[in-house]
């Protein structure tokens, strides 16, 4: 498969690495050029411009901050018409009402993949990989207490949910269909919700008991 990458950072190289061992053809577009050249150097892909990368695949994926996406969305947004977009993002800004001394999160922005879809009419966007971060899909860890870590998809095109399935997959990860894209906003807010956590030195995984165990009775 032919992806495309805005954004050379983290989630760019733990992405796009993995994709590119896993065989399919990556090109990393970015603002600054050396960033992208030495990133595609790094995970060997291609290197190009954001307009390459919007152009290049046949899924584009979204690996910026926020605030950069309505400038470069106004830049591309015909070129993604008819294309699987990832959104990995995530808006979070300090939560000032925390305790002095505590570290934790909101959202700065909701439904920020709605909002995506909104700027670039005509692409298929699926919210996906937003609920660890880029070192953790970079990791080689994928089974944790006998499960494999999974993936939650948000979005409304079938067809562009089964080929990030199948991203996720290439990755070693258990992609879950988790309904249409009016849903991602709840990952979003469960992203910040469980880093803060995390941030504060709590397991959010212990939150969950195992499928087998999650029953409830129909009041």
């Amino acid at each position: 498969m032919r992806i495309g990458i805005i954004g050379a950072g983290a989630m760019a190289r733990a992405l796009g690495g993995g994709w590119s061992a896993a065989g399919h053809e990556v090109l990393i577009g970015a603002r600054s050029a050396a960033a992208a050249e030495e990133l595609a150097a790094t995970i060997d892909a291609r290197a190009g411009t954001i307009t390459d990368a919007a152009g290049f695949g046949d899924v584009v994926v979204l690996g910026l901050p926020v605030q950069a996406l309505p400038e470069v969305l106004d830049a591309v947004g015909t070129q993604l018409v008819g294309r699987t977009i990832v959104d990995c993002t995530n808006a979070f800004a300090p939560d000032a009402a925390a305790p002095e001394g505590t570290t934790a999160f909101v959202l700065a922005e909701d439904a920020v993949a709605e909002g995506i879809a909104a700027r670039a009419p005509g692409a298929h966007v699926v919210k996906a990989f937003n609920l660890c971060a880029a070192e953790v899909w970079e990791a080689k860890g994928r089974i944790f207490d006998g499960r494999r870590l999974a993936v939650p998809l948000c979005g409304d095109d079938e067809a562009a949910v089964r080929a990030v399935a199948k991203l996720a997959e290439d990755l070693g990860l258990q992609p879950i269909p988790a309904g249409g894209l009016h849903r991602a906003r709840y990952l979003e807010a469960l992203s910040v919700f469980t880093v803060g956590l995390w941030f504060a030195g709590h397991d959010a995984r212990a939150m969950f008991p195992p499928l087998d165990a999650a029953f409830a009775v129909t009041d």
